[in-house]
Order: C-alpha cells, then sequence, then structure tokens
C-alpha cells in the first residue's frame, strides 16, 4: 500500500506518515535544446496566470501570501469523468492547497477560514509545534510542490477532526495532481515507467479513500457536500467506484441519478456515459 504522506519529512512533520485518513477521534542535443525551450515557455505562462493573494491564518493570526489562479483568465479545455477540470496552459489544482507558512495550517481554500477554537489548539499541539516552514521563494508550484502541499492539507483535516467530506475532497484533489505530474512527465525522465507505475499506485490509494470518504460522508453529512449537490456527489462517487475497480457499486451509484427525477440533463447525460463506459470494460 503506498504512503499517502510520503514527503512530509521536508516540514518537520514525519512523524505524521502513520496516520489513518478516516481514523476515529480516539485512533490516534536539438531535442533537448527544443524541450527546453517549451518547458521556459510553460513556465512563462503559468507566472502569467498567477497573482499573490494575502491571507490571514486563523490559527496563528498572522499574514503571508500565496500564490493563486487568476480565476478569470484561465480557460476550461475538458474535465475527466470523476470531475477533475483541465484548463489551457496551466493546471490550477496546484494552487488550490493554502499553507500558512508560519504555523503549518493547511486546507483546501474553500475550508481555509473555517476554524473553531478547539481545531485551532490542535494544529497549534500536534502541527505547529514540529512544522519547519515552506519555501515560498518561487514563481510557480511545480507538481512536487502542489502534491505535498495538499498532503500537509490532508494532515491537518484529520487532525482538527474536520468532516469526512473534507477529508474525502483533499484526497480527490490530490489524486488529480498525481494524474496531472504522470500526464506531464518527460518520456526522456531517468526511469520513467518506474515513475509512471508508481503515481498510478499513488493515485489509485487517494482515490479509494475519496471514495471511501464520500460514500461515509453521504449518509452523515448534509447537502451540499463541497460546493456539490447531492446527484453531482452520487454521479462522482459512482465513477470512483469505477475507478477503484468496485464495478458491481458504480452501476449501483449510476443507477441512483439516472432515476432521479430533479437530476439535471447535463450530470444525466455524464451518467449516461459513464454507464457505457463501464460496460464497455
Amino acid at each position: 500500500m503506498a504512503n499517502l504522506f510520503s514527503g512530509l519529512e521536508a516540514f518537520g512533520l514525519g512523524k505524521m506518515s502513520d496516520l489513518d485518513v478516516y481514523a476515529s477521534e480516539d485512533k490516534n542535443n536539438k531535442k533537448s535544446e527544443n524541450s527546453a525551450e517549451a518547458n521556459e515557455k510553460e513556465k512563462i505562462v503559468e507566472a502569467d496566470f498567477l497573482f499573490d493573494k494575502t491571507y490571514t491564518c486563523p490559527v496563528c493570526e498572522k499574514e503571508f501570501k500565496v500564490k493563486t489562479i487568476k480565476t478569470g483568465k484561465i480557460k476550461l479545455v475538458s474535465a475527466d469523468t470523476d470531475l477533475r477540470p483541465k484548463y489551457q496552459n496551466v493546471d490550477s489544482l496546484k494552487y488550490d492547497a493554502v499553507v500558512c507558512p508560519h504555523c503549518g495550517y493547511s486546507a483546501l481554500n474553500r475550508f481555509f477560514n473555517y476554524m473553531t477554537s478547539a481545531q485551532a489548539k490542535l494544529i497549534r499541539e500536534q502541527i505547529s509545534t514540529s512544522f519547519k516552514g515552506i519555501n515560498e521563494n518561487c514563481d510557480e508550484y511545480t507538481y512536487d510542490d502542489a502534491i505535498a502541499r495538499h498532503k500537509l492539507a490532508l494532515v491537518n483535516t484529520i487532525v482538527k477532526k474536520s468532516k469526512i467530506s473534507e477529508r474525502a475532497y483533499t484526497c480527490l484533489k490530490t489524486a488529480w495532481l498525481l494524474r496531472g505530474k504522470a500526464e506531464t512527465l518527460p518520456e526522456d525522465t531517468p526511469d520513467y515507467d518506474e515513475q509512471i507505475e508508481q503515481l498510478q499506485i499513488e493515485e489509485l490509494e487517494f482515490l479509494t479513500n475519496a471514495y471511501e470518504g464520500f460514500t461515509d460522508a453521504f449518509s452523515k453529512e448534509m447537502f451540499p457536500m463541497c460546493g456539490m449537490d447531492e446527484h453531482t456527489v452520487t454521479y462522482l462517487v459512482a465513477d470512483l467506484a469505477r475507478r477503484v475497480g468496485k464495478h458491481d457499486e458504480a452501476s449501483r451509484w449510476i443507477s441512483k441519478v439516472l432515476i432521479a427525477r430533479n437530476a439535471n440533463e447535463r450530470i444525466k447525460a455524464k451518467a449516461r456515459d459513464l454507464k457505457e463506459l463501464l460496460k464497455n470494460k
């Protein structure tokens, strides 16, 4: 089984490597020249889509800046069946985890400001005391930067005992980043095949955790969930089940969307496409 939290040693949080995501509260030549030019062009384009946004940390109350996407300037190109968005020139998903460089508190953007005093205390006691800081001296985040930040956000969801849906959504976003890294990994990378295989294994591990989390949250939490209505989450769970090899479960969740009277046509069309994809497979 892949270690979901590999890489956290850089933040001084290596001791968190054995955490259980859903633990209960008591379970604590010319070609290379052309490639270099292409990479440089990509860096310039991506930086043009970013700006420094100021946040105030709800844990330590200090101000800091993080790289943020100029949402009005990015263009959606397509989406994967599990709703992963794909934008032109930049992967906006890399910039969704907000990390306080002072205390180590981290969360996905939509959850960052929601914090109780009890949760802040847990973060200070279990994260801040070991946190070594994070490098912000960069023009843009690499996939490795983004994956590490999302893993840190996931650790925070566990420590602060967040909703199951927040943990599941953070797992899903991390899986999408691993997929993005695999898709953009240069083929001349040393040990390319081994790296792709490892990325796919790790992605599957995060997708499995996302599936388990959303399935659990479905019966315990109210909608909307992570900004999604009930039918969208139902569809998402169906595709996650398909991706982790639970085909019978995938069919069951797809059927829920198709027979729902108040589900919109867009999500029903996606469900029909998913049903066909599952049948062909």
